[in-house]
């Protein structure tokens, strides 16, 4: 599966705000965010541009698409379910986005970051409901159970991560049990409940693929 793998501070420097792509660095004065830091490129007159209707929906969209490490044509896979769904377009795709297995694993403090959280899954580390899951984008549902495979529970990266959870716990949607390293989904996500998603304008991503 085709992937972005350049630098992650860069795709956070062109997007003027926090993505959190590089787990615990992000919270620190080693992020170039907190710094002020340019938009990559030389051109100063960058800067002094102004920005269009079309430009502020495509920025929208390529902060959140960024955020969740994903390419363009997989970004429009989860808008055309969102928007197939009842109810508000927006917060269903934010939902769905959110219910991604990579994600879930973040969420639950078993990776200090969703581009980890992707490689534990993608090698086989994560069982849901008894069954080895390797797709990150699987989709996991109410009262899925999400549990790290017994030979991977001494795993340095994954023992790190989980420090996390005693310093600021876990997302109201989730139930997580640290020591035996599993986790459940009480519910489906929403919007309100993510500090880092209250700056997302989803609307104007919606008006964006509505041209």
């Amino acid at each position: 599966m085709a992937r972005y793998t350049g630098p992650s501070c860069r795709q956070c420097r062109a997007e003027g705000a926090k993505l959190f792509l590089k787990g615990e660095r992000c919270f620190t004065n080693k992020c170039p965010v907190a710094k002020k830091a340019s938009p990559p490129g030389k051109d100063p007159r960058y800067r002094q541009r102004k920005i269009s209707d079309y430009g502020l929906q495509l920025r929208e969209k390529q902060k959140l698409k960024r955020m969740y490490g994903l390419l363009e044509k997989q970004f429009k896979l989860f808008f055309d379910e969102a928007e197939r769904l009842p109810g508000k377009t927006g917060e269903n795709l934010i939902t769905r986005l959110e219910r991604r297995l990579d994600n879930t694993v973040y969420r639950m403090h078993f990776a200090s970051s969703r581009k980890q959280a992707r490689q534990i899954v993608s090698h086989g580390h994560v069982f849901v409901n008894g069954k080895r899951v390797t797709i990150p984008s699987f989709i996991v549902k109410e009262n899925d159970e999400v549990v790290i495979q017994e030979s991977s529970k001494k795993m340095h990266t994954i023992k790190e991560s989980l420090k996390e959870y005693s310093r600021s716990g876990v997302y109201p949607w989730l139930q997580i049990d640290p020591d035996a390293m599993k986790g459940t989904v009480k519910a489906y996500p929403r919007k309100a409940d993510v500090n880092e998603l209250a700056e997302i304008n989803e609307q104007l991503i919606v008006e964006l693929y509505s041209r």
